[in-house]
């Protein structure tokens, strides 16, 4: 199956209801099903709208185009020219099924890159922008297990669990999605601007919002619903009490979606939020493996495919692998009380067509760093053609890590048993070893060379995930 572009003239109506101010995409909704495509809804009388949408959606889509809008349109069908890129309507065989189960659906998709991971299974991997190395370690680690299995990785782009998530993503079969809170021609935060090219080469990029539209932290909280409206399933990797992602957890929920949180210490701030939608009803995973049993996804082989050009649409024939049917394992309970909003990376504003809730955190305030994503040249598989096709494309493709030395020393053994896996500081360190302060030191930086301990901000240690005592092997 291929995507059917619009002509230009049918282009520029559906541009012009979708960036028509004051009309919801569940209005135009209602439109399209009473009238068909946009140009007849243009040609329809303001009584004749009212009476399917209302007077105030009438007025919104009957509204004369803004002066920029010529321009506007232009810049729409030159951006649609360039290899990868796709601009796909509502009424189009190429529209991801599964938004379409979504009461607001955007009547217009940018999309940079392979259209056919927006036609499968997939899984969404959120969490905290400021995770710990063990948080972003256990999102690398399930998106690549996950991908690996054939599941597509839908995530934000955003630094922390997101970054990570579709790092992981991109090393298995299953490939990344990444949805966006700016144009499809922007990078934000500028810090993936090598990773959303590596995405737009291997994966996808999808933004409902027009070209050229900067990062804004009212844009956060709608992208978050097509996160939602993308996955069958939502794993919460970190989350603060406070954390937005608790919102795209339930905007998920309430679109039938499972939900899964990997738990963590009851010390550590990010996992108090994963905890509380526990509480609620959310799935306590602690290995992929069960997310991919919980949904119904048999696991296949472990063999990573060659990526489409960015040229490649859906080819002919859809993917096999539809969008199951939502499970109901997983579902949080209705009748608790909704996280209070924070983090604006996955959380609902009053300005978004789905909820009341403000979003006011560490994403709102976005600086004008956006950056435009060049083309690269399509990666080939691994691993010695893809490391070349990676370092003409400017990706670094990096040598696997050595394995991490294991400390035999007494001293070793008993500050790991005594750090644990949660941030730990040197005085609590201290007083749980009874080493003198060189030792303690010295030991430290011995573990943290080796890789086995983690320095974190504020002067805490942690464990890492791979570092094993003889108490944790007994």
């Amino acid at each position: 199956m291929h995507t059917l572009p619009a002509t230009d003239i049918e282009l520029a109506a559906w541009l012009r209801l979708s960036l028509a101010p004051g009309l919801k995409p569940a209005a135009l909704r209602l439109m399209l099903s009473a009238f068909g495509l946009p140009g007849a809804i243009l040609g329809q009388s303001p009584q004749a709208l009212a009476g399917v949408a209302g007077e105030a959606a009438a007025r919104a889509a009957l509204a004369p185009p803004g002066p920029e809008f010529d321009a506007q349109l232009d810049a729409v069908i030159a951006w649609r020219e360039l290899p990868g890129n796709q601009v796909v309507t509502l009424d189009d065989p190429a529209y991801p099924p599964a938004l379409l189960t979504m009461p607001d659906p955007p009547p217009l998709l940018y999309i940079k890159g392979r259209l056919d991971l927006l036609h499968t299974r997939a899984v969404a991997l959120i969490g905290s922008r400021s995770a710990t190395p063990q948080g972003v370690e256990d999102a690398e680690r399930f998106a690549r297990e996950l991908s690996a299995a054939g599941v597509v990785i839908v995530s934000g782009l955003a630094l922390g669990i997101d970054g990570a998530a579709h790092r992981g993503g991109l090393e298995g079969i299953g490939s990344t999605v990444a949805v966006i809170g700016t144009g499809a021609d922007l990078v934000y935060p500028a810090a993936h601007h090598a990773l959303a090219r590596q995405i737009a080469v291997q994966g996808a990029i999808l933004s409902e919002w027009p070209l050229g539209t900067p990062a804004r932290a009212a844009n956060f909280p709608q992208r978050n619903r097509l996160i939602a409206g993308l996955a069958s399933g939502v794993v919460i990797v970190e989350a603060a009490m406070r954390s937005g992602s608790l919102i795209t957890a339930r905007l998920a929920n309430e679109m039938g979606r499972d939900i899964f949180a990997l738990p963590g210490s009851i010390h550590a701030p990010l996992s108090r939020g994963c905890h509380r939608i526990i509480k609620q009803g959310a799935k306590l995973v602690e290995s992929p493996e069960e997310v991919l049993e919980e949904l119904g996804f048999a696991r296949r082989p472990a063999v990573r495919a060659a990526p489409a050009s960015t040229q490649t649409v859906l080819q002919d024939g859809v993917d096999s692998r539809n969008t199951p049917p939502v499970g109901a394992s997983a579902k949080l309970q209705p009748t608790l009380a909704t996280a209070p909003a924070g983090d604006v990376n996955h959380s609902k504003s009053a300005s978004s067509d789905t909820s009341a809730a403000v979003c006011a955190g560490s994403e709102a305030a976005p600086d004008s760093t956006t950056l435009s994503i060049a083309a690269g040249t399509p990666l080939k598989p691994r691993p010695a053609a893809a490391q070349q096709a990676a370092a003409r494309a400017g990706f670094a493709t990096p040598e696997p890590p050595a394995p991490p030395l294991t400390p035999a020393t007494p001293d070793a053994q008993r500050l790991l048993a005594a750090l644990g896996h949660s941030p730990t500081t040197l005085e609590i360190l201290a007083t749980r070893t009874e080493m003198e302060d060189s030792a303690l030191q010295t030991t430290l930086l011995q573990l943290e060379l080796a890789g086995q301990v983690t320095l974190l901000p504020g002067g805490r240690f942690m464990r890492a995930s791979h570092s094993r005592t003889r108490a944790d092997q007994g």
